[in-house]
């Protein structure tokens, strides 16, 4: 297969994504149900709007071949775990150390891409890579104030493992972009994470409903913002190098941090405003990189 071209406008699209997604922490806070329950309504409350896509008129037609796609049961599998893992791990440990952990996503998917899909990463892309990353981490550690919540061993593990979910999910995604549209995409990957993770509620004994109108509320959002964002993730991920996507989607947690800060009064501190620049700036650095044309005998 060749590597997807960078297109501004596939980048517009990503950024508009990773834009919606910044709004998920905020939604989940606000739902009042448990974390894997909250997952749990965040695919089901989607699936009405890829359908709609899939049947409208002159739409796709392959969501049936999609839904018989092994690599997308794979996908879904992958983001369910993603959900589950991170919901809880952000429960049982620190903001920060849950932040910075998920955060490394961008490593893993820019090492597995170049040695499965053979999208050699730039020294220029490799620096802003990390830049951004910096950036994230950064965002995390220098957040003012407290949660009230001490690191701990196992909210560490299973914030860390939520890279390597989400990981997978970023590239059994592109694989499929290559064979099926996205809204057919996300509905084949959203099914497999509504059964396991309403199971996981309701074996953890969660509760599975909100409490509140402002509840449903949040639920409803959250599953409109996860159909529009990662719907425009996946589509992106279809015109784009895997690794750039996986870099640029670093917006969200300065997303999330301006909506903290606009919501809730949670203002930044100023170093923490220096890291939303820096990932920022990284993401720039990473997205001028993969625009550029390859030379002979460069990386």
């Amino acid at each position: 297969m060749t590597n997807p071209t960078t297109d501004r406008r596939a980048v517009a699209i990503l950024i508009l994504g990773a834009v919606a997604i910044g709004w998920s922490p905020i939604l989940v806070r606000l739902s009042g149900t448990g974390p894997a329950a909250t997952g749990f309504w965040r695919l089901a409350l989607s699936l009405p709007w890829f359908l709609i896509f899939l049947a409208r008129p002159g739409g796709p037609g392959d969501g049936r071949k999609a839904l018989a796609a092994p690599v997308l049961w794979l996908a879904g599998l992958f983001f369910a775990l993603d959900l589950g893992f991170w919901h809880y791990g952000i429960h049982l440990t620190s903001v920060a150390n849950a932040t910075v952990l998920s955060n490394l996503t961008p490593i893993l998917v820019t090492v597995v891409a170049w040695l499965l899909f053979k999208e050699r990463p730039r020294s220029v892309f490799v620096f802003g890579m990390t830049v951004a990353i910096a950036g994230a981490v950064g965002m995390a550690l220098f957040k003012g104030g407290t949660d009230g919540k001490p690191p701990s061993f196992s909210g560490d593990m299973l914030s860390a493992v939520t890279a390597i979910w989400y990981g997978a999910y970023f590239l059994t995604v592109r694989q499929a972009r290559a064979r099926f549209s996205t809204p057919a995409v996300m509905l084949a990957s959203a099914l497999p994470g509504i059964p396991l993770l309403l199971i996981a509620a309701l074996v953890l004994r969660e509760p599975l409903t909100p409490a509140t109108s402002g509840g449903w509320m949040a639920l409803l959002a959250l599953g409109l913002m996860h159909a529009g964002g990662q719907g425009l993730i996946a589509w992106a991920l279809g015109r784009l190098p895997t690794a750039l996507t996986a870099v640029v989607v670093l917006i969200q947690p300065v997303v999330a941090a301006f909506l903290g800060w606009w919501l809730f009064g949670e203002a930044m501190t100023p170093l923490q405003a220096v890291s939303a620049a820096l990932a920022l700036a990284g993401v720039v650095i990473a997205q001028y990189a993969a625009g550029q044309p390859k030379q002979s005998g460069t990386s």
